[in-house]
């Protein structure tokens, strides 16, 4: 049986070769994808200096201090895109147990006291100039790279692709260790994005259904013991009673919610246009430019700017999905598939909190929010499903 080395020394080798001298890399690249994700990277950046233009508190009088931070996330996002595109899916794969450890590692060290609190919550560690980073983020990537590695690892090892019980556990604590340290600090929302996370990746590696199942049990009576436990602090009890109880205390646990569904039902079919939004103007809605941005689309842009985002992370999710199926490969499979099950869920919760459907979690919208470590965060993974997509069709033409 081939190895992963063997095959990438031969064919993908050979064939990296003949395209860089062609300079045909960027025609092979998947169109759909880049230019869904650029238009709501775009989309984003004028949302975020809508909500931001304003806001003389948070930027001392210069309305396009967000706008230009925005950009350089933006900037580096896209810079991070195409670096793991250059580098290739075979060195990122190869990197993966390093990078895991190293995100860990920073995940742990926000519990420390280098890490920083904002709003009640310890999730970021400041870096100087008025930046601070949020491990969360980029653990999220680690730990599907690290998984994905794992169950390709095994099934090469042992020939088969369905994973052994030890796997399937072993790849669970890679999972869980981070986890841990984010339910620490505390972190509901991507604790929950974790969960899903190991669902979609344990899912596309074949696992047994009893794991699939279990994990799902797992969560549940995690969520229970959470919940029984007093593991959660004050402020995420009641936004948990807020999403329960709509009218509850409409002026104080329910006013992000209850501020955010009037700012979204005020834009109707066409929205009040951009920069036009009073709710937005009138800084009704707390946290706009980050966990609520989807009401500033919903108030200025309407339901077609809405839907166009929505349309857009469909089609985002949509190239995800084929590029999983076409990958080629037990790893590349995994990685994309870890992806759909982040991003899909990631902005159908921060959506579904801004519409009233689903709980306050504080995460933020794939592409959209402000925020340099979603930023970047996002950006890779769109270069990874890049690399994967033109391995696959490299493989191909082998």
């Amino acid at each position: 049986m081939h190895t992963y080395t063997d095959e990438r020394t031969t064919a993908e080798q050979t064939l990296w070769r003949r395209l860089s001298a062609r300079d045909s890399l960027v025609r092979r690249l998947d169109w759909p994808l880049l230019l869904a994700a650029l238009g709501l990277t775009a989309i984003g950046a004028a949302l975020v200096y809508s909500a931001t233009r304003g806001r003389a508190d948070l930027t001392g009088g210069d309305p396009y201090f967000f706008l230009l931070r925005h950009a350089t996330n933006i900037t580096i996002g896209l810079v991070l895109a195409a670096f793991v595109v250059w580098i290739g899916n075979t060195r990122i794969r190869d990197a993966a147990p390093l990078l895991y450890v190293l995100s860990v590692v920073l995940t742990a060290l926000v519990l420390t006291p280098v890490g920083s609190t904002v709003n009640g919550s310890q999730r970021w560690i400041e870096v100087g100039g008025g930046f601070a980073f949020q491990p969360s983020e980029l653990v999220k990537v680690a730990v599907i790279l690290a998984m994905a590695a794992l169950f390709a690892a095994r099934a090469e090892a042992d020939d088969r692709l369905t994973p052994t019980g030890r796997t399937v556990v072993q790849a669970l604590l890679i999972a869980g260790v981070p986890t841990v340290f984010i339910l620490l600090t505390p972190d509901l929302g991507q604790t929950m994005g974790m969960a899903v996370i190991a669902l979609g990746v344990l899912t596309a590696s074949g696992a047994h259904r009893g794991w699939i199942l279990g994990l799902l049990g797992t969560g549940l009576a995690g969520a229970l013991l959470v919940w029984q436990g007093g593991l959660l602090d004050e402020y995420q009890l009641n936004r948990i009673a807020a999403f329960a109880n709509p009218a509850l205390d409409p002026a104080g646990v329910g006013y992000n919610t209850n501020q955010a569904r009037i700012a979204i039902g005020a834009g109707g079919l066409t929205g009040t246009g951009l920069f036009e939004g009073p709710q937005t103007t009138g800084q009704f809605v707390p946290e706009q430019h980050t966990d609520f941005i989807f009401t500033v689309a919903g108030e200025e842009l309407g339901f077609v700017g809405a839907g166009l985002i929505v349309a857009l992370l469909g089609v985002v999710l949509w190239r995800a999905l084929r590029i999983a199926r076409d990958a080629g490969d037990l790893y590349g499979t995994v990685v994309a598939a870890g992806i759909v099950s982040w991003l899909a869920f990631q902005s159908f919760e921060n959506m579904g909190m801004s519409l009233g459907i689903m709980p306050v979690t504080g995460l933020p919208l794939p592409f959209l929010s402000y925020g340099g470590s979603s930023m970047f965060a996002v950006w890779v993974a769109v270069g990874l499903l890049q690399s994967i997509h033109l391995r696959s069709r490299l493989l191909a033409r082998s």
